[in-house]
């Protein structure tokens, strides 16, 4: 038995020994190598493993993640030609959901991009605006030359949701780069 911590004398505490030294070193009658496996009626339990998954490291405040110049590049095409897509096969062009979802995406962007790569928000925006009428825009005109007008029209068309998503970019990449400005000067 293990005396309490005020009657041991002063100093670290020395641990029971572990594993196969442990049963060398202890006396007395071995025990059967499942008795820790046993339920208080007498029948043996199974052992539970537990297994951490992804979903189960939940972060807990600190700053939200943040994309890399590449990686914001790649989210909004990705993300664009998503919404692009998704448009496109509900309501056969894109319209509304397009322009929205084109905000959002924005918006996202600016918000999640690194300090150092602000100027990538409000430049892979247009970028991926751009790929997503290329690829989901319906065009009847043929050829390397039809492309490129029915390219230059839906740009026109939707030049205010274009003006807007990378307006608001834009606007919360230059808030962010001031903030940031006026932290550094208070240090």
């Amino acid at each position: 038995m293990e005396q309490s911590i005020r009657t041991q004398p002063p100093g670290p505490r020395r641990r029971p020994p572990t594993g196969a030294a442990a049963e060398a070193a202890v006396p007395g009658p071995a025990a059967p190598p499942d008795s820790r496996l046993r339920t208080a009626s007498g029948g043996r339990a199974t052992p539970r493993l537990r297994l951490r998954l992804a979903t189960d490291r939940r972060r807990r405040g600190g700053p939200p993640t943040r994309l890399t110049g590449s990686g914001t590049g790649v989210a909004a095409v990705g993300a664009t030609l998503a919404v692009a897509a998704a448009d496109r096969l509900l309501f056969g062009d894109l319209g509304v959901l397009f322009g929205l979802g084109y905000l959002a995406i924005c918006f996202q962007l600016a918000v999640r991009v690194r300090l150092p790569d602000l100027p990538a928000a409000p430049i892979s925006g247009p970028i991926a605006f751009a790929l997503a009428l290329v690829f989901w825009q319906p065009v009847d005109a043929h050829g390397i030359t039809g492309q490129v007008v029915a390219l230059a029209s839906g740009l026109a068309l939707r030049a205010g949701w274009l003006f807007a998503g990378t307006g608001l970019a834009a606007l919360i990449v230059a808030a962010r780069f001031l903030a940031q400005r006026r932290i550094r000067r208070a240090r």
